[in-house]
C-alpha cells in the first residue's frame, strides 16, 4: 500500500481482499472458497447474493452481507490505520504471502505484518510452550533459538509469557530472524509488557496478524493463531508444557500439516515437562540439541553467524550432503511435483521440505507453484 494512500478502490486487489476479509462470518476456509469459486476477492464483491449461495459454507445471511460489504465495512479507515504505523496487508494471493504458509487449507485471507519477510523465512522453526515456564525450560527455550537461529533458521513463536518470548530472545540476540504471530490487532499487543520486544521483533523479522489492526486480544484467538505459527514453520519445538496446554494445539495442527513435531525432555518430578514427555511417548522426536533438529529436518552447512539480512552463505561454499544431492538429482529442469520427488526417492515429505528450502536458499533451485520446483 503506498504511503499516503487512504482512497478504497475495490477493484484493486489489496482494497478487495481486506474488505472480503472484515466481513463478519468469511473465515479463511471461506474466504479460499469464494476466491476458487470466483478467482479474485474483487468478483467475490460484486457477485449476487446468488451466486454466492452456490459457493459451500456461504448461506443466505453471509451471502448478503458479502454482496453489501463495499458499502458497510469501513475499508477506508483500516487502511489508514496500515497507512500511518507502516502496516503491509498481504493478501493469500499474493506473490510476498509466505509460501509455506500458503501450504495449508486454513491460511489466513490477508495478513498484517509489521516488519519484514524474507524468502529466508521459508527456512524457519517454531518454538513454542508453557507461559508459567521454569528457569530450565527458559535456557532452553532460549539456547535452542540462539543454536538454530546461527545455522539459518528463522524462529517462530507467540510473543507470550515465558517460553515465546524466550525463544524470540534467543534469536535476536543470536542477531538472527524471527516472526511472532499475535492472536490479537499489530495496534493492542498482548502482553502489553512485550511491547519493546515486539519493537525488536520488528527490526529483526516481522509481527504477523490475521485480526484487523484494532482487535483485542480473546481466549479463543490464541489457539487459533497456533495453525499459523506452525503453518509458517518446517517444524515445531515444544519446550515445557503441562498435562492441559496450547502446545498440544500446536502439535496437533503441526502434525495436520505435515509438519514436524520436536520436544524438550525435563524432569521427571516437573508438571511443565509432563506435556512433553507426553508428546515423546506419542511420537514426536526428542531434543537434546539443535543437532537433533537439523538431522532430522536435512542439514544445514556449518552453523554460520548470520547478519541482519539473515542469508545463507553462497552456493560455492556449501558442498552437498548424501540426502540433499538425492533429493537435487530428483528434480528436474522442467517443473517438478514434490509428491513426484517423494516417489523418486522415497523420503519422507517433511525431510524433502526440508531440504527443498535449503537447496532454494542456495539458488540451486527455484519455485514454479507452491507445490512445484525446478533446478536452476
Amino acid at each position: 500500500m503506498n504511503a499516503g494512500a487512504t482512497h478504497v478502490d475495490f477493484q484493486d486487489p489489496v482494497h478487495a481482499a481486506l474488505c472480503l476479509s472484515m466481513v463478519s462470518g468469511v473465515g479463511p476456509r471461506n474466504f479460499r472458497a469464494l476466491i476458487e469459486a470466483f478467482g479474485t476477492p474483487a468478483a467475490v464483491l460484486q457477485a449476487a447474493p446468488s451466486q454466492l449461495r452456490e459457493v459451500d459454507g456461504i448461506g443466505t445471511q453471509l451471502a448478503r452481507s458479502i454482496s453489501r460489504a463495499t458499502e458497510q465495512v469501513d475499508v477506508a479507515a483500516e487502511m489508514e490505520r496500515c497507512r500511518q504505523h507502516q502496516f503491509r496487508l498481504i493478501p493469500r494471493h499474493d506473490s510476498y504471502y509466505p509460501t509455506r504458509l500458503n501450504e495449508i487449507d486454513d491460511a489466513p485471507g490477508v495478513l498484517y505484518a509489521c516488519g519484514e519477510l524474507l524468502s529466508a523465512d521459508d527456512l524457519a522453526i517454531a518454538i513454542v510452550g508453557t507461559r508459567h515456564a521454569t528457569h530450565y525450560g527458559l535456557r532452553q527455550a532460549e539456547r535452542l533459538a540462539h543454536g538454530l537461529a546461527l545455522a539459518g533458521f528463522t524462529i517462530v513463536s507467540g510473543l507470550a509469557r515465558g517460553i515465546d518470548a524466550a525463544a524470540h530472545r534467543g534469536a535476536l540476540e543470536a542477531g538472527g530472524r524471527t516472526i511472532a504471530v499475535l492472536g490479537s490487532g499489530l495496534l493492542n499487543l498482548y502482553p502489553p509488557e512485550h511491547a519493546e520486544l515486539a519493537q525488536q521483533i520488528a527490526g529483526q523479522g516481522a509481527l504477523l496478524s490475521e485480526y484487523p489492526t484494532m482487535q483485542s486480544p480473546k481466549s479463543g484467538a490464541f489457539p487459533q493463531r497456533n495453525r499459523i505459527i506452525t503453518g509458517l514453520s518446517l517444524g515445531l519445538i515444544v519446550v515445557e508444557a503441562a498435562d492441559r496446554s496450547g502446545a498440544f494445539i500446536s502439535a496437533r495442527h503441526a502434525m495436520e500439516q505435515g509438519r514436524e513435531v520436536f520436544a524438550v525432555p525435563g524432569s521427571i518430578e516437573s508438571r511443565m515437562s509432563r506435556g512433553c514427555h507426553r508428546l515423546i511417548r506419542d511420537g514426536a522426536k526428542l531434543v537434546e540439541s539443535i543437532s537433533d533438529v537439523i538431522e532430522e529436518l536435512g542439514p544445514l552447512a556449518t552453523p554460520m553467524k548470520i547478519g541482519s539480512d539473515a542469508q545463507l552463505r553462497h552456493p560455492a561454499e556449501v558442498t552437498l550432503n548424501e540426502q540433499e544431492q538425492i533429493i537435487l538429482n530428483a528434480i528436474e529442469t522442467e517443473a517438478t511435483e514434490i509428491d513426484a520427488i517423494v516417489d523418486a526417492t522415497g523420503l519422507p515429505v517433511h525431510r524433502i521440505l526440508a531440504t527443498v528450502s535449503v537447496l532454494e536458499m542456495r539458488h540451486l533451485i527455484e519455485r514454479t507453484s507452491g507445490t512445484s520446483i525446478r533446478r536452476r
